[in-house]
């Protein structure tokens, strides 16, 4: 048996089934046997069996009602199934139907009987599955039983069978491991061949524990080995040496506000990184309000000030926009520093002698795309700050000296590659300078990050308040309602969100009790702020009415705006110091933190109310978590240790499995397999004593996508 072959090769597969099994990733035997529990149970016994017969009888003495179930299983083997004081069992299913069967079992005169046993109507696809190919099958697993993520057409006890048919087969000699030995030996893991075993067949929890141990190391390791094999080829180019440490500090005077000395010491760490030969990757992590765009502006003048160009990707048309205000705002004291906006649906530059009747002198003025394209091609654009844009081939730099990428995560590997590792005319490879406000774990941030060193900002300006967090129940909604009415009567605004654009249609969805956009516009609207102007915001508008309906509220023209999480990340409305989250239970923490950070943009006392839609008492225990905490690294800890690895953030955005996530929660295990990958690489940059280990690289065969 081959380790790449189509499961379609070994098992008898309907069309049904392959589409099930590729739902869940499985298209070939490895992927099956890396297919892991997500838990186990106790003993028991579990078998597929036609019904023959069923009734209801009651026991002799106490008189209780029991259900009697007569089964038969493919070889014509007799079992008898009794439920005491649930007869309704006995009309649950009809006679001739497959059914599954699971629960402690003994045999009697050639009978097998369960005693209340859990059952399940078997489907079409497991009736022509290997359990129902078998005779009735006792003691399946020895002392634990693996429950499987499981879709629809393919059961956990399908899936049970077939790994126990392909470990049977012996596969497992033919497999090479990954991990060097040595690497094994160091840190007393097992093999590939015995972590299979154990992780699929237990018989003790201790043995589940140190196989999940093992390949969360490996999945871990793989990445670190990645990620610094990527950090070494980029370290090798040549880079633009800029010597901006007089001209950091010029900018730095002319504020009017003084930095903090988080800033001043990330803002320090970046101008050193950029005075070498070599490119800077570095990764500059701050919560919300902590000044990342300043520094990122102050970094950006120093490459102008030494004649080259900068680039600044965002991740939306609204939030590439506002980038574009602040350092309009930054540099508007500076005429001969050109700025530019590229995004899919407009170009704009800065300064201009050209008056335009629909742009302010903040908003710069309108240009083609073709002009802007020539503009920096001849490098007469100092920095061009736009959003996927940038990737276009048709974008060509002249002296692209620095990257700058906001909130990293919202992008790709590839979508960054392509950006850095642009032709120049020089071939120099930029500086790279990622930015991120969502708060991550540092063992996360060492292992998906990995190819960047880390800059943290951790200090918010001196003036700004902390955001008084709320939970608010159904009952005590009116009192927050008023509190909002007297806030925007005195000049604030308000925002609220809510999960969902529009009402759940009944007949195609399930309806949960949420929020809407549109209709808690209109019951906003004429209902509860009658007096003052509601407007509303979410994905499924042009980018054309998102600008617009912001410019609204930036300028005060809206006072509360309704809307989905498209306003999570960046969106700089100072004057909009209350936020409230509708069916905050709904959300992550750490989408929770983005969006209060919406209203931390002044020396305003803000406020975030969470409304739960329940009407009990009851509130998550997450969401008074939140009340308290004092910023997102405390927060996104917690979430780590609450949710469970696997639901940290919002599930596998960060590309990382379940059972890699359980690394994430033991720092030595994620510096472990981070100095040993760097230790591999500095024996063997290319990898060459390790064939097998540089084609699992090569081929991704088990690394995460960050996509």
């Amino acid at each position: 048996m081959r380790s790449k072959d189509n499961l379609a090769q070994h098992f008898r597969l309907k069309p049904a089934q392959i589409k099930a099994l590729a739902k869940l990733g499985l298209h070939n035997i490895i992927s099956l046997l890396y297919h892991f529990p997500s838990r186990y149970v106790g003993e028991k016994d579990v078998l597929l069996a036609k019904i023959t017969s069923q009734g209801i009888r009651k026991s002799w003495r106490k008189r209780v009602p029991i259900a009697e179930m007569t089964l038969q299983d493919i070889a014509g083997k007799k079992i008898k199934a009794i439920w005491f004081s649930q007869a309704y069992m006995a009309k649950k299913f009809t006679e001739g139907s497959l059914v599954r069967l699971s629960g402690k079992s003994k045999e009697y005169r050639g009978t097998l009987s369960f005693t209340n046993p859990i059952i399940e109507l078997a489907s079409e696809l497991e009736a022509n599955g290997p359990l129902f190919q078998l005779p009735v099958n006792r003691r399946l697993l020895g002392n634990l039983v693996p429950v499987y993520p499981e879709s629809h057409g393919v059961s956990s006890l399908w899936l049970t069978h077939a790994i126990q048919k392909i470990l049977k087969s012996g596969i497992l000699k033919q497999l090479e491991d990954p991990i060097p030995k040595e690497i094994l030996q160091k840190y007393k893991l097992p093999s590939l061949a015995h972590s299979l075993i154990y992780i699929h067949t237990p018989k003790r929890e201790s043995d589940a524990r140190v196989a999940r141990k093992r390949f969360s190391f490996q999945e871990i390791f793989f990445i670190q080995l990645e990620r610094q094999r990527q950090k070494r080829e980029y370290g090798q180019k040549s880079a633009y040496n800029i010597n901006g440490k007089i001209s950091a500090k010029e900018f730095t005077k002319r504020m009017k506000f003084t930095p903090t000395k988080a800033q001043t010491q990330a803002l320090d760490s970046i101008i050193r990184d950029m005075n070498r030969a070599q490119p800077m990757m570095r990764l500059l992590e701050g919560d919300v309000g902590s000044g990342k765009t300043f520094v990122a502006a102050a970094a950006a003048y120093a490459v102008i000030e030494n004649g080259f160009h900068v680039a600044y990707m965002a991740p939306t048309e609204i939030l590439a926009k506002q980038h574009f205000e602040s350092f309009i705002e930054f540099y508007k004291h500076l005429p001969n520093i050109k700025i530019g906006l590229l995004t899919g649906s407009e170009c704009r530059k800065f300064p201009s002698k050209i008056s335009h009747p629909s742009t302010s002198l903040k908003a710069g003025t309108h240009i083609s795309r073709a002009l802007m394209l020539k503009r920096i091609a001849t490098g007469q654009m100092n920095i061009v700050i736009g959003t996927h844009a940038h990737i276009a081939e048709s974008v060509k730099w002249a002296k692209l000296a620095l990257v700058i990428i906001d909130e990293q995560h919202r992008f790709g590997t590839k979508q960054r590659a392509a950006l850095v590792n642009k032709p120049h005319p020089a071939s120099y490879a930029p500086h790279l300078l990622s930015m991120t406000a969502t708060p991550i774990p540092r063992t996360l941030a060492l292992t998906i990050y990995g190819d960047l060193d880390l800059t943290l900002l951790d200090e918010s300006p001196p003036g700004r308040k902390p955001i008084i967090t709320k939970v608010v129940k159904m009952r005590e909604r009116r009192v927050v309602y008023e509190h909002i009415r007297e806030e925007i009567k005195s000049g604030q605004q308000a925002y609220v969100i809510c999960p969902r654009i529009d009402e759940p249609d009944p007949e195609k969805e399930l309806v949960i009790e949420t929020k809407d956009v549109k209709s808690e516009t209109e019951k906003l609207g004429n209902e509860i702020f009658p007096e003052f102007v509601v407007g509303m915001i979410h994905g499924k508008m042009s980018g054309n009415e998102k600008n617009e309906i912001m410019h609204e509220f930036a300028n005060g023209e809206i006072h509360i705006l309704v809307a989905t999480s498209v306003v999570e990340v960046g969106v700089n409305i100072p004057n909009a110091t209350i936020i409230i989250i509708e069916g905050a239970e709904r959300f992550g923490l750490a989408q929770l933190h983005q969006l209060r950070g919406r209203v931390l943009r002044s020396s305003h006392q803000a406020h975030c109310y969470l409304f739960t839609s329940r009407e009990d008492t009851s509130v998550p225990k997450r969401l008074r978590v939140i009340e308290k905490a004092k910023n997102g690294f405390e927060l996104a800890e917690y979430d780590l240790k609450l949710r469970g690895p696997g639901a940290l953030g919002g599930g596998r955005q960060w590309g990382v499995s379940d059972v890699g996530m359980e690394a994430l929660q033991n720092l030595k295990m994620v510096e472990a397999a981070r100095t040993e990958a760097k230790l591999l690489l500095d024996s063997n940059p290319t990898l060459k004593n390790y064939p097998f280990l540089s084609a699992q690289l090569e081929s991704n065969a088990n690394l995460p996508h960050f996509e």
